[in-house]
């Protein structure tokens, strides 16, 4: 009789030691959980933050703005442009 008590108190202590151990494992594993939730939302906003910043770069007008200023260049218009003829092909055809 005293081997079976001592051996169902082992079993209980075994039990008990495990309940605890998986409480505390579930405890962890939902923290860790709820932070990378919590990253995953931070880092959609922060990529909806970033289209929204690059819809607003790629604008037509702030392209052309930028290659006024930053490259100098000029809209074409009929007084500026030269146009080339190719004077091989023209005399291959004749």
């Amino acid at each position: 009789m005293l081997r079976l008590n001592l051996m169902l108190l082992l079993a209980v202590m075994a039990s008990a030691i495990f309940l605890v151990h998986t409480q505390y494992e579930s405890r962890r594993l939902f923290t860790e959980l709820d932070r990378s939730v919590n990253e995953s939302r931070r880092l959609a906003t922060e990529n909806q933050r970033l289209e929204v910043e690059k819809r607003a770069q790629a604008t037509p007008q702030r392209v052309e703005s930028l290659a006024r200023d930053q490259l100098k260049m000029h809209s074409a218009t009929p007084a500026i442009t030269q146009y080339v003829q190719d004077n091989a092909r023209s005399e291959a055809a004749q």
